[in-house]
């Protein structure tokens, strides 16, 4: 997700009020020296403006999921590194994806977004185009012949080929961007709510949806979405995080805690957990956050 205010701009803008710092509103997106830090999927851990050093608020975000009473009730399961990669500290982490022995990520922040391509098993980047300057990058997902990526507040998707990533065609959708992956026979999008929305993997038209919930509590702030093996992993936005919903239901299944990973955090408010790509072949996955100088090839277990 973005940084800061999207659905809960008033909240946001009045804590920012309160703390003494400046905002913006949660209106149309402002110029990236203003509105950099202030996106969903990659919002600072305060309510402060983004930047490295101290001085944050109390988060305004849960920092676990929130589950209820009902049945059935989310395991509980473990984050397990099986090996670490490098990974560009400058790299503001949206959407990652890995398919053919390459890597595909999407970035945010205004005037610094793009979207590359390079080699899993390392060495330079294959292929980066930058988005527009008014632009905040978000999740992304691969079909067998697009590469969808979203952006925050524009209401556009971009249909790109997946081999150059240049856009071939804008895609209008309602409301903001967050996460985004795909089953093998439908988009999955999730933006910032308790809601997964399903697409159409060629026109990127909406089929249906469905809320998601953990013990009867609504899950809000879905971010970041890997499908895997019929079920959708997600990153909690500003959590540590990973939950499993059954995309059928909207139950949360299983919920996996990663707060071991890369530790200590960047000095930076916006380094956040956010980033999850299945690896082909394996029941491991690849995760990562923003600006993290690392990359984890781990297993969930029980």
């Amino acid at each position: 997700m973005r940084r800061f205010l999207g659905p809960v701009g008033p909240l946001m803008l009045s804590l920012a009020l309160v703390g003494g710092l400046t905002a913006c509103s949660s209106g149309e997106p402002a110029p990236a020296e203003t509105e950099a830090s202030l996106a969903s999927s990659s919002a600072p851990v305060g309510a402060g403006s983004s930047g490295s050093g101290g001085g944050q608020a109390v988060s305004p975000w849960p920092p676990s999921v929130v589950v209820g009473g009902d049945e059935p009730q989310p395991n509980r399961g473990t984050v397990e590194v099986v090996r670490e990669m490098p990974h560009d500290p400058e790299l503001f982490t949206q959407g990652l994806e890995v398919a053919d022995g390459q890597i595909y990520e999407s970035t945010g922040t205004y005037g610094g977004s793009q979207v590359q391509r390079r080699p899993l098993d390392g060495g330079d980047v294959s292929v980066s185009v930058p988005m527009a300057d008014r632009e905040f990058g978000e999740g992304l997902a691969l079909t067998p012949d697009t590469l969808w990526t979203l952006t925050w507040k524009n209401q556009v998707a971009h249909n790109r080929d997946p081999q150059t990533l240049e856009v071939r065609e804008e895609v209008r959708y309602e409301g903001e961007g967050w996460g985004l992956c795909y089953d093998d026979e439908q988009l999955i999008m999730s933006n910032g709510s308790d809601q997964l929305t399903f697409r159409d993997p060629a026109t990127f038209e909406p089929t249906g949806a469905v809320s998601v919930t953990a013990g009867g509590e609504p899950v809000p702030w879905i971010n970041e979405l890997e499908c895997v093996n019929g079920s959708v992993l997600a990153n909690v936005f500003m959590t540590n995080e990973i939950i499993r919903i059954d995309p059928a239901t909207g139950v949360v299944t299983d919920i996996y805690d990663a707060s071991h990973l890369q530790q200590p955090r960047p000095d930076h408010t916006d380094a956040v957990f956010n980033g999850i790509a299945a690896l082909p072949d394996s029941e491991n996955l690849l995760v990562t956050g923003k600006m993290w100088p690392t990359m984890y090839e781990v297993r969930l277990g029980a």
